[in-house]
């Protein structure tokens, strides 16, 4: 059950890649739907498939509002509103620089370099770190009672818990700074040899990359000067909020090995940092298929009895789908249960693998409905090892 997260203002749906956090982030924020509340859902998706499935065109960085008949059919009241938006990670970080720039010109000078226009893309962290940054945007909107987070694809789902610490480094950082400050102004590197030294490389990379780059990233370090304590003080904010009783993070996990060990490791790391873990959603559950194995041959007359061509060929075929299907389901319910009794916590919410994608808002609600329904417990306890 998934009841306490859908009470937080802020609910974080965070896994390994592949299953299916961007589904479950939009089936929760139906559900708040469905319970009368504005809900807004931010998708780090670059597949587009929430805007198909709400039945958007298109999802750019502003919130865009699903179509309220669809709501209604799917049981949301009049009250219920769902917004969704695709997290624009550069134009996130230009209103964050413009929020601490002490002024239009430094402003402008800074969205303006070609070292800024770069990084403020590519490098480590930005995407994870701006998608929080951009819930922060949304809180401080006021337009929404709750806020739900589809995190980034990530080889590892930690990264994203780490990347606020991660682009504060970087803003703050001094590697480029060693490098592109020149001899007479490296006496506090305490060695005139390191000085010289820097000179060398400086030479020699003015050669390799032209004396206009070396500058495009002096600017870029100059501009950014004064700006490091804001940065520093939204990650932080960031972060309280991310470890207050306003936030709740669900871990989606699938039941497979890998996906399973990681959601355990995810779960561990949560408590272990002092984040609100809400619960394990375990999507696409095979179900065990009804009734007892039957007798190949009593199936065979059986099937023959009601005119079925080639009756005993037929009857082998069925018995073997049928066991293959039972194979399966219960490989995913001792997978289900050794997640569950490995990661601890409240009970795990289950999702069955359905019979088509969720792909708009009637399949989302099916996925919603499956959120909210009893299932599995899992008796707190010690984070265990998935063996």
């Amino acid at each position: 059950m998934i009841e306490a997260a859908l009470e937080r203002r802020v609910v974080v749906c965070c896994g390994a890649g592949g299953v299916g956090k961007t589904t479950v982030s939009a089936a929760v924020a139906l559900e708040l739907a469905r319970r009368g509340r504005r809900a807004a859902v931010v998708t780090i998706d670059p597949a587009r498939r929430l805007a198909d499935a709400l039945g958007m065109a298109g999802l750019g960085d502003e919130p865009t509002e699903a179509d309220g008949a669809a709501l209604r059919a799917a049981g949301a009241p009049a009250s219920g509103q769902l917004w969704a938006l695709q997290l624009d990670a550069k134009a996130t970080f230009d209103r964050l620089v413009a929020r601490y720039a002490p002024d239009e010109e430094v402003r402008e000078r800074i969205l303006a370099n070609r070292i800024y226009q770069h990084l403020s893309g590519a490098v480590a962290g930005s995407q994870e770190y701006m998608a929080v940054e951009r819930l922060h945007e949304l809180l401080e909107d006021g337009r929404f009672d709750h806020i739900v987070l589809d995190t980034p694809p990530a080889e590892n789902a930690l990264d994203f818990l780490d990347a606020p610490e991660r682009m504060t480094r970087f803003v703050g950082g001094k590697a480029l700074r060693v490098l592109t400050a020149p001899a007479e102004d490296s006496a506090w590197l305490g060695r005139r040899a390191l000085a010289a030294g820097t000179s060398a490389v400086m030479a020699v990379l003015r050669r390799v990359t032209g004396a206009e780059l070396l500058d495009d990233i002096a600017e870029f370090l100059s501009s950014f000067e004064g700006m490091y304590a804001g940065f520093a003080e939204r990650a932080g904010e960031v972060r309280s909020l991310l470890t207050s009783d306003e936030a709740a993070f669900l871990v989606v996990a699938a039941p497979e090995e890998e996906p399973a060990a990681a959601a355990v490791e995810l779960v561990r790391r949560l408590e272990e940092d002092g984040f609100p873990f809400a619960g394990i959603v375990l999507n696409r559950v095979h179900r065990l298929p009804p009734g007892a194995p039957r007798d190949v041959d009593d199936l065979a007359r059986r099937l023959d009895a009601l005119g079925a061509p080639r009756a005993p060929a037929l009857a082998a075929a069925v018995l073997e789908a049928l066991e293959d299907a039972r194979a399966v389901a219960i490989r995913d319910l001792d997978l289900r249960e050794g997640l569950a009794a490995a990661a601890g916590g409240p009970a795990a919410a289950v999702i069955p693998a359905l019979e088509r994608e969720p792909v708009d808002v009637a399949g989302l609600a099916e996925v919603a409905g499956a959120l909210v329904s009893p299932s599995v417990s899992a008796k707190r306890g010690p984070i265990a090892s998935l063996g």
